[in-house]
């Protein structure tokens, strides 16, 4: 069984399977022996689980989810990492490489496939550049996870975990804390990787509601609205929306006092209750308009 975290091994890996780490992929390994293993108890993996793991890299992680889980299916677009990834899990039958794009393939389709009668969680040390179209993808599509426990950049992390009317909560804060309970579990320094990222990254958990947090009048309304809200982050919640919807502001400041709310509030300043009376609020000035 190589040593996926020993710095020689991963040269000697790379080497004879003619591979070079790639920018555009995101490629930083874990080399952090306590890591991954850490990773995976804070996931609660056991034997009732079918896993999703995406951009398994060389197998580190992998290797600690298929000691745990049922079955691991791991997600990678890198054409080159398969020969390598068959030396590397060699010893395990439960482990299944799928080699597409996590943002294109049928993820409905394969937990019904692969996982069939198993708890679902996905597990992944995620590439930084793409971090939020993958969780809003796993979030939005409301497939049968349990859990998402992934590592992601310190910084999005935070932005993703802030807590919705506080002043760090963005649209991506607003739209994760719809659809889980997001938390920050533990940080992870640069040197713990091979080659070390020029930043902290952070492991965090989302607990998919099984409901989300608040019922919108009109779900894709809703998000419209959100996104609004935070496309200009200095202008008040009033002069963002407008500019944002391209509707007049004179109907938002309308909508905002039905919905008993301050004109010069700011988007940072709202709770997902908010939001969701306002977007109905918006939606009876607009019918009040047409007549």
């Amino acid at each position: 069984m190589p040593n996926l975290t020993d710095i020689s091994t991963i040269r000697d890996l790379c080497q004879r399977h003619n591979f070079a780490l790639s920018k555009g992929f995101g490629q930083n390994f874990i080399v952090n022996p306590g890591i991954c293993p850490k990773i995976v108890e804070a996931a609660g993996i056991n034997e009732e689980f079918g896993v999703i793991e995406i951009g398994p890299g060389i197998g580190v992680l992998t290797k600690e989810l298929a000691q745990r889980a049922k079955k691991v299916v791991a997600i990678e677009v890198d054409q080159r990492l398969p020969a390598l990834l068959s030396e590397t899990l060699a010893e395990f039958d439960n482990i299944e490489l799928v080699m597409q794009d996590v943002l294109k393939v049928d993820l409905q389709a394969l937990i019904a496939e692969k996982f069939a009668g198993l708890r679902v969680a996905v597990c992944a040390n995620l590439p930084y550049y793409i971090t939020s179209p993958i969780l809003m993808r796993l979030l939005e599509e409301k497939l049968p996870i349990e859990h998402i426990t992934v590592m992601v950049q310190k910084e999005a992390a935070s932005r993703i975990c802030a807590a919705p009317a506080t002043r760090e909560a963005g649209a991506i804060s607003y739209a994760v804390a719809y659809y889980s309970q997001p938390q920050l579990l533990f940080t992870v320094q640069p040197g713990s990787f091979f080659p070390p990222p020029k930043v902290t990254s952070a492991v965090i958990q989302l607990q998919v509601r099984k409901e989300p947090a608040v019922q919108p009048r009109d779900e894709k309304a809703y998000f419209a609205l959100v996104r609004a809200a935070f496309s200009q982050r200095r202008k008040t919640a009033a002069n963002s929306i407008s500019s944002g919807l391209g509707i007049s502001k004179d109907l938002v400041l309308a909508a905002l006092q039905q919905a008993g709310l301050s004109p010069t509030v700011r988007p940072e300043q709202l709770t997902l209750e908010d939001l969701c009376r306002l977007e109905q609020c918006i939606a009876q000035q607009k019918a009040g308009d047409k007549e």
